[in-house]
């Protein structure tokens, strides 16, 4: 059954990042990257509020200009070292709200309905933890040891247990058990009860790298100005006589 649980978006952008500096400011196929998970969020009516949670006084009012609100983060919880928890923490004890869902800027992929089914999927379940993932089916490893087959016989791919690694592109904490396991000094990101939603290849690409920024803009750019087309095959009528056309 469907609850009717208050929700907030919050979105982190963080200022410091090394590997694509500037990247939430950055522009990406016409606006700010920082734009496209607050577009997302607004769009979906889903939420009782949206927030950019941020250290930056200029950045948080550009986003109140996009429609966000602005959570000041502490420059304590904004250094390299300072970690998820902390800071969904320091959100959360401000903030009223049943669950927090955390839309990352470095997934500027996702689409409408990716996130409305994540909502789904979060109001029809009693979880303390969502997660996003990524689901393949594939021969699996880890150190050395088969995951998901025997290796007695080769099968087909999709008959293999799917293999799921976090993508973090969408996330969604329960704020009572967040607070109470990160004051008892247990870590509450993957605290709780915890579901994972699987979200679709082309949608769960994060943002590290100048190569993962082209990526993500040329997947942008393809799915702007794609057309649908009839399916076309190789005729191999032309190939059933014993000399065939060449």
């Amino acid at each position: 059954m469907e609850k009717n649980y208050k929700l907030v978006a919050m979105i982190p952008a963080r200022m410091g990042s090394k590997r694509i500096p500037r990247k939430n400011i950055r522009y990406m196929m016409g606006k700010p990257l920082i734009q496209y998970p607050i577009d997302l969020a607004l769009g979906s009516n889903t939420f009782e509020s949206v927030w950019v949670n941020t250290e930056s006084v200029p950045l948080g009012h550009a986003c109140e200009k996009m429609g966000a609100k602005f959570h000041k983060r502490p420059l304590e919880l904004s250094s390299d070292t300072a970690t998820n928890r902390d800071f969904v923490y320091e959100f959360l004890k401000n903030h009223e709200c049943d669950y927090v869902v955390m839309i990352n800027p470095t997934s500027p992929a996702l689409r409408p309905k990716t996130l409305n089914r994540f909502i789904q999927f979060l109001q029809e379940n009693t979880f303390d933890t969502v997660l996003s993932v990524e689901s393949i089916q594939a021969e699996a490893f880890y150190q050395g040891k088969r995951i998901n087959f025997t290796g007695e016989d080769k099968i087909p791919s999709q008959l293999l247990e799917p293999v799921e690694f976090v993508v973090w592109a969408l996330t969604a904490w329960r704020r009572e058990t967040f607070i109470k396991m990160q004051e008892n000094g247990e870590c509450p990101i993957f605290g709780g009860n915890v579901g994972r939603f699987s979200i679709p290849k082309d949608e769960s690409a994060d943002l590290d790298t100048e190569d993962d920024w082209k990526i993500a803009e040329a997947a942008l750019l393809a799915r702007k100005s794609i057309q649908i087309k009839e399916k076309e095959y190789l005729n191999l009528e032309d190939y059933l006589c014993d000399n065939p056309i060449t």
